[in-house]
């Protein structure tokens, strides 16, 4: 690293290459959705056993994120965050590799660490750049998730036009896990660790345990029926686990997550806004490009586009457009605020979608759609790490962005389970193939329109509108000691700008 008299200078690549990384995380998440029936063909497997290629990778990410996050606080992000690219390019090798769909799902499961590198970069991030420069790089960082989810479908599409052989999609994610390895080797500075304590794996066990109940029956309830014991238990399983989970927690010095975190307004308001986002993202990708695909000859509408057309077409113009609309997304949290900016993400994603119900006749009408939908989230993603900044210390700053990535996760598949729900009840009578009446697509774009509203709403009404400084997680807790005791807060602990009486609202 460059040093200066003045010691360390911050190098800089820190900020492409942390960016860099959570694009990896984006296009490995969707590069292999295109191909699930491809994979299924080859390995002669039933549509129902592929799903876990999607299904396995959203577990591992749910439960690994949050205990990775928290070790890059405990033991130093960069030994972490190389830990995790070595393993997600081990289990691209995998997947490359073999023929037997077991082996691919661990590999899946090796790949799934990848969500572990968001966290950590916004971490690396609070670590190595000045104040002023925070907002704008955080912003970039997170608006490439909505990116790399673009690329990632456009990729496959270019990959595996012809029928080409899908094992190409794992290779191209492989050549990006090992990119990013020697980016991050050669750039992601050694710091000491900005937490305390040590690792709470029984909590770390409950809450995967708890996550994995929960998104197990969203992404499988399709193949199990949604009113079957299977879903129903594991929902009640979900409830008592992680209800146990923040008792465990309330009894701990150092807890794997805070019950502040938890329970302080704003926190919350950002994860759900984070979960309304994710169902942004994920309907319009699954539902385009199946629309594009319907041929109108059959349904009455769709344009017979090939997978090629529908990502490069329609999917493409919106995800590529994220390189200026995520450093745009920045320069409207610096200006107006991270809650003014979800709020004008999540009506913006409502405009987006009602359009899309309304105008979807013409190509150009659903390009437009789509377009805005991914505008919409690339701001949105943008504000949410400088919201959760605001409200915890830099010793929380891993775990913090660790929940909000699980929200988003569990958005994504509760936006999965109402397309594919959606889209395979109330077929066309007398098709060949299967194709849902175009109604079936009106009503998925106004429930996501639905969705964005009221997550606009509950960003509005939830958030402060007030400019004064807000409390971190560790002063709010030092507060409430403080208070108890009668005693009035001292300076250093205020936010910057806030007088006793402000910092109690």
């Amino acid at each position: 690293m460059l040093t200066t008299s003045d010691g360390p200078r911050v190098p800089r690549l820190v900020l492409p290459v942390v960016a860099y990384g959570v694009l990896l995380v984006a296009a490995l998440q969707s590069l292999v959705v295109p191909v699930l029936g491809s994979i299924a063909g080859s390995l002669h497997s039933s549509a129902n056993a592929t799903s876990w290629v999607v299904t396995a990778n959203l577990l591992a990410a749910a439960v690994l994120t949050p205990i990775l996050g928290r070790l890059g606080d405990l033991r130093g992000r960069r030994p972490v965050m190389l830990g995790v690219l070595i393993v997600v390019l081990l289990g691209g090798v995998l997947a490359a590799t073999t023929d037997n769909l077991p082996l691919l799902l661990l590999a899946r499961v090796l790949q799934g660490s990848s969500f572990a590198l968001f966290p950590l970069g916004i971490g690396v991030l609070r670590d190595e750049l000045p104040r002023e420069r925070l907002t704008g790089a955080m912003a970039m960082v997170s608006g490439t998730l909505a990116i790399g989810a673009g690329i990632g479908l456009v990729a496959t599409g270019l990959l595996t036009r012809d029928g080409a052989d899908y094992h190409r999609v794992f290779w191209l994610g492989t050549a990006l896990s090992a990119l990013g390895l020697a980016a991050a080797w050669y750039v992601v500075p050694r710091r000491e660790p900005t937490a305390v304590g040590r690792t709470d794996w029984a909590g770390a066990g409950l809450l995967g345990l708890a996550l994995v109940l929960l998104l197990m029956p969203l992404a499988q309830a399709n193949n199990w029926g949604w009113g079957s014991t299977r879903v129903i238990g594991s929902f009640v399983g979900a409830v008592v686990a992680f209800t146990v989970f923040v008792l465990v927690e309330r009894r701990l010095t150092h807890p794997l997550v805070s019950i502040r975190m938890l329970t302080h307004r704003p926190l919350i308001v950002a994860n759900v806004a984070g979960l309304f986002l994710g169902v942004s993202l994920f309907v319009v990708f699954l539902t385009v490009a199946s629309f594009v695909q319907a041929p109108p000859a059959l349904a009455g509408y769709g344009f017979s586009s090939t997978v090629l057309a529908a990502s490069v077409v329609y999917l493409l113009p919106g995800a590529a457009a994220g390189v200026v609309t995520a450093p745009l997304g920045g320069r409207l949290v610096s200006r107006y605020g991270a809650r003014s900016t979800l709020v004008i993400a999540l009506l913006l994603a409502a405009l987006g979608y009602l359009s899309l119900a309304v105008l979807h006749t013409a190509t150009w009408q659903v390009i437009v759609g789509s377009f805005a939908v991914n505008t919409a989230v690339t701001f949105g993603y943008a504000a949410l790490p400088a919201l959760l900044v605001e409200h915890v210390g830099p010793a929380e700053t891993g775990i913090a962005n660790s929940v909000n990535s699980i929200a988003r996760s569990i958005g994504s598949s509760l936006a999965s389970a109402l397309v594919v729900t959606m889209l395979t009840r109330n077929l066309i009578e007398g098709s060949p193939v299967p194709l849902p009446h175009e109604s079936q697509y009106v009503v998925i774009f106004a429930i996501a329109a639905a969705c964005a509203t009221a997550g606009a709403v509950l960003v509005a009404l939830g958030l402060s509108r007030s400019p004064r400084g807000v409390l971190t997680t560790a002063q709010a807790e030092a507060e409430e000691v403080l208070g108890a005791a009668g005693l009035d807060i001292p300076t250093e602990l205020r936010p910057a700008g806030s007088s006793v009486a402000d910092s109690r609202r």
